[in-house]
């Protein structure tokens, strides 16, 4: 008897010293994480809490670390866009006051008879073309805007992508053919059945149209439309000056413009703005660029079934 009693003694006291052992390494690992949960509020999100898979507090320990890997990404996020939209107004001063301003003054020029006959003329078509280009930043800008709001949705349906296609490139043979570019479209008579918002997929070809007629200084253009296993597959070349290595890995981020051989007008949105649409279309975009030679923009849609 007097053995059981002792043996229940040592057992006691054993998970006591235990129980002690544990508490007081729970009790640092809550100091630990405290002290990580302080130091990523001053900053650190690079922070993490390390934990034995088989500790107390280690599913407390992994589900802090998840909190702060994505409080960290949405923070990055948010600084990103802080900083585009930073030097969205910042270029603002140059590619819109600057525009207008001189919009300004040749309208004011030939309305107050500074000029007269074909002077006068030439200054009105001038103000006009200024105020379309004016109009062609604006647009680009309030898509940027309207595609990373929150508020932003798309109307997505099967539509008949072919006949969609010929419609938006009718409108661009007058300006092929006043700026002398050779065009080639080539849309075969099958219907393909794509699901597309069609404002969202009008705006990604006008886009890349318009990125090409802007910066590629090409005289011929090509847009062809094909069917590629299970997409729909949209190829769109140019024979323009071409795209360095350098900067093709790059024309689809935000901002980002090409410097050595290209324009400087445009907002650096147009393709980024175009990327994002097709992604949010469940297709793809790709670019390949020789110097001296052209570039071509390939598009996949997955057709429907």
């Amino acid at each position: 008897m007097e053995a059981v009693i002792f043996l229940s003694i040592i057992i006691a006291l054993f998970s006591i010293l235990v129980s002690c052992f544990a508490i007081r390494r729970v009790k640092k690992q809550i100091a630990e994480i405290t002290d990580a949960l302080i130091d990523v509020k001053n900053g650190n999100g690079n922070r993490r809490i390390l934990s034995a898979t088989n500790e107390l507090v280690a599913p407390l320990a992994y589900e802090i670390n998840e909190i702060v890997v994505s409080y960290e990404s949405r923070l990055s996020t948010v600084r990103q866009t802080e900083e585009t939209n930073r030097q969205l107004m910042t270029s603002l001063s140059h590619d819109v006051r600057t525009p207008l301003t001189t919009l300004i003054g040749y309208l004011d020029a030939a309305h107050k008879g500074i000029v007269t006959g074909k002077d006068r003329d030439d200054y009105i078509e001038t103000a006009r073309r200024k105020a379309h280009d004016l109009k062609e930043y604006i647009d680009v800008l309030f898509d940027w805007f309207k595609l990373n709001s929150n508020e932003f949705a798309m109307d997505i349906n099967i539509v008949e992508a072919a006949e969609l296609t010929r419609n938006i490139l009718i409108d661009w043979i007058p300006i092929f053919e006043d700026k002398q570019i050779d065009y080639n479209i080539d849309i075969p008579e099958q219907p393909f059945r794509v699901k597309l918002d069609t404002d969202g997929y009008m705006r990604i070809l006008n886009n890349l149209i318009q990125n090409v007629i802007s910066h590629s200084h090409a005289d011929k253009i090509e847009i062809i439309l094909s069917k590629q296993e299970k997409n729909m597959q949209i190829r769109l070349a140019d024979n323009g000056i071409g795209i360095e290595k350098e900067d093709l890995k790059h024309i689809f981020e935000r901002l980002y413009k090409c410097d050595k051989g290209r324009s400087e007008k445009g907002s650096g949105l147009g393709l980024s703005i175009a990327h994002q649409l097709v992604e949010k279309m469940n297709g793809t975009i790709t670019a390949n660029s020789t110097q001296g030679t052209g570039t071509e923009f390939t598009l996949l849609f997955p057709l429907a079934n």
